[in-house]
């Protein structure tokens, strides 16, 4: 497969997840994380997803089209390993869905990251949140769900949060 196709495909994963992810959640209350802002396009699909709630943003360094630029006030810019810690403070209200897009192209810097995540995600996600993410997320506070129709099994990851305990 191209390298076209296969970003195609993953795009329209990704698409298909989130909004999978959208209808899980509309009857929960709770703000949205986007972690890995990149340009800024899933960060955009968010706002027209979730108009009404806010969206916290982790990016290491913040560069996205500059109509996907998120408020300040909404973005916590460094190393996930500083920033997921102590965002809660923050954000008021631990995140009801999440969104990572941490692959960077680089196997051991996402494998750096995707470790990171797993280890602090649980710091700012609610119980019975939905995560999706383009890495594998392993702990036992997920539940892997089901893949929207359309989606092959290791392109897009979704989980619920079931606890921490």
């Amino acid at each position: 497969m191209s390298r076209l196709d296969s970003f195609i495909r993953r795009l329209l994963a990704q698409r298909a997840c989130l909004e999978e992810a959208a209808r899980l959640v509309a009857g929960l209350p709770g703000p949205i994380v986007e972690i890995g802002l990149g340009n800024g396009r899933t960060y955009d699909h968010l706002r027209e997803l979730f108009p009404d709630r806010p969206i916290w943003v982790f990016e290491r360094k913040p560069k996205p089209h500059p109509a996907c630029m998120p408020p300040e006030d909404k973005l916590f810019a460094g190393d996930i390993a500083r920033t997921l810690p102590t965002a809660l403070a923050r954000m008021g209200r631990r995140a009801v869905l999440v969104h990572s897009d941490i692959g960077c192209g680089d196997p051991v810097r996402t494998e750096r990251n995707r470790r990171k995540l797993a280890r602090y995600l649980p710091a700012i996600v609610a119980k019975d949140a939905v995560v999706v993410s383009d890495q594998p997320i392993e702990g036992r506070w997920l539940v892997p769900l089901p893949l929207p129709e359309g989606v092959d099994p290791g392109r897009y990851f979704l989980y619920r949060c079931v606890g921490f305990g």
